[in-house]
This record gives structure tokens, sequence and C-alpha cells, in this order.
């Protein structure tokens, strides 16, 4: 097949990229090149702005593809530039959606891809659904052959997952870890949530290229494995060397005393305080034989691993960390302020 990616060279396309590199397949990639020396070099590289559509349709010329699979498209506006772009280019449009876009909460914890779309606290995630409900018009209407993809939280090397941090990712709370100090973690811990080495979500993706069964067709592609976050941050800190040492906050009142930037309304009250469990039937009937095959102690020891040893990846944010030790002092303070009555 002839693949086109938007994007390519991110935490979930980047498996995708070096996957289908060392296949028999023809593979594109679209962006602007700020990764280009990781690609590899089978890999043809268009490097445009996919905003400027004059200068995509110039490089691409009259060239067809057997899939166009979008990852950086998160408003309807830039979906319906890619309609524009490759309604008469390609057999398949594949769209990068979102698992955040499920309704929060869901009325079962168990989540298929027929749990309604619904998320008042995230607007990422309404633009998401925004999106996938104008694809399925498209197609409906006019035959638009997508399929949209749900990924959830997937993750790779050059990074490590946790679910409060602040907007430059997760090295401070790593680095509060080390120093021994406790890093907050939102409820108690105990909701389960669901991470996927992005090698695995991979092989599940490429197993929708050129599938009959994808077109006009919704996909969650998620682990089967469910954690809680205690586990999860006990398996960072089994692969740091050092001991979990947890703060326990309410995620209403971190989501009202964060700053703007950190969005832990979203992230938090429209995403990971949520128990889930992905029902992952749909995809192992389209793609016989997938499984996620990589356990979240296995593949954070990677990413620790990886981080460690590359210190570009350590940006440090004084002013979370700052913040993180006024929210656990007034907690402990308002604790303080409530004594027994004898």
């Amino acid at each position: 097949m002839k693949i086109l990616l938007i994007g390519g060279t991110g935490t979930i396309s980047s498996a995708i990229t070096r996957q289908l590199a060392e296949s028999r397949h023809e593979l594109w990639i679209l962006n602007r090149g700020s990764r280009k020396d990781e690609v590899p070099s089978s890999v043809k590289q268009v490097i445009a702005d996919i905003d400027d559509e004059r200068a995509v349709l110039q490089q691409l010329g009259s060239e067809q593809f057997d899939a166009v699979c979008e990852f950086i498209g998160f408003t309807p506006a830039q979906v319906e530039r890619d309609i524009r772009l490759f309604r008469d280019r390609t057999r398949q449009y594949v769209y990068i959606s979102s698992a955040s876009a499920y309704n929060k909460p869901a009325a079962s914890h168990v989540i298929t891809e027929g749990t309604t779309l619904s998320n008042p606290y995230w607007e990422y995630s309404r633009n998401k659904i925004a999106c996938e409900e104008l694809l399925l018009r498209e197609y409906r209407d006019n035959g638009f052959p997508v399929t949209i993809v749900r990924p959830s939280h997937t993750y790779c090397e050059r990074g490590v997952p946790v679910s409060v941090h602040g907007p430059k990712g997760s090295w401070q709370v790593l680095k509060r870890m080390m120093e021994g100090k406790q890093v907050i973690v939102q409820g108690d811990g105990s909701s389960l949530w669901t991470l996927m080495w992005n090698e695995d979500f991979a092989r599940g993706f490429i197993g929708l290229l050129g599938n009959p069964k994808a077109i006009g067709e919704a996909f969650q592609i998620m682990s089967d494995e469910s954690l809680t976050w205690n586990q999860v941050y006990q398996c960072v800190a089994r692969a740091l060397g050092v001991t979990f040492r947890p703060y326990y906050v309410a995620s209403d009142f971190l989501a009202s005393v964060a700053p703007k930037e950190y969005d832990l309304t979203g992230n938090l009250l429209g995403d990971k305080s949520v128990t889930v469990v992905f029902d992952c039937t749909k995809l192992k009937r389209a793609v016989p034989g997938f499984q996620a095959v990589t356990r979240f102690d296995e593949g954070v020891r990677r990413s620790v691993a990886y981080v460690l040893s590359h210190p570009e990846l350590q940006v440090e944010e004084p002013e979370f960390d700052a913040w993180c030790d006024r929210v656990i002092e007034a907690q402990e303070k308002a604790k303080a302020s409530f004594q027994p009555i004898e």
C-alpha cells in the first residue's frame, strides 16, 4: 500500500512510521520537518505546513494514496481542510480521535465504541467529537472513506506517564520522587486507568489500513491491562529505584486551584480521574491476532531509562514544584484546623 501520514513523528505516530518503514509498504509523511533526522531513510518526506493547502498540493502533485492518516487534526476546520485536500486522493482517511471523547462519567465503566460521546469538562475532547461527527456525515452523504481511531493514554520512551503534572511534561514529578518528596495523586489513587506502549498501538493501527471492515467505522485501540493510579505511580517509582510517597487530593479541588495552563479540569475531571476499562473486541474482530504485549511495568522501565539518559528531556518546572508544595501545605493546614471535639 501507499500510505501518507500527516504528522508521523509524535508519540503515537513515530512507532507507526518505524513499523511501516520496515514493511513492504510505500510510506510518505507530511509535516514541518522538526524531527526529520529521526525519520527512516526509506520514507518519502513532504516538508510543509498542512494549513498551507496550495503548498501541499504543489508538493503532492497528482499522487494518490491507499490511506491518508491524520494525527494532528484537532478542530473541525482542520478536518474540513483535509476533506478538500484528500477527497479524490485516497481510498481511506484515518482520523485519530481520542478516548477522552467518551461520556464523563459514562453510564458504565466498561467502554465500547458504542459508548456515548460527551465531555463537558474538556474543549479538546468536544472538538474531537465535532470532528468525528463531521467526518461521519461526509461518509454518509458523500461516501468519504473515513475510519476513526480512538486511542487512550499512549506513551513511548520519550516521556513517563503520570496524572498530575505541569505543561512541560512529567520530569518535575520524577524529580520530586527522586528527591523523596510527596507527589500529588488525584482522589485516593484507586481509580482504574489504561496505558499503552506506542509500538503495541502501532500494530493494531496498521491492521486497520486497507481493511475493508474499517471504512465508516470507529475503533478504540488499547491494552487489556488496567491499573490503579497507585499501581501506575508505584511502577514509576520502582523504575526510578525510589519509594512512592503519594499525597492524595480531590480532583475537583486540584482543578479549581491549578493555573489555567495545567488544564486539570480537562485532564482530570474530563479524563484521568474517571475509572475506565476498554473493551477492544471490535478491533480484535477486524484485526485477528491483535494483542498488546507490553506490560506497563516493562514499558515504563524503558521510558525512565531513556529519559534519565537524555538530559534534553529533563525539563524542570520550578513553578509546578512550588505549586505542589503549596497545595500540600494548604490541605495540611485545613486538616489541622479541624481538631477533634472532646
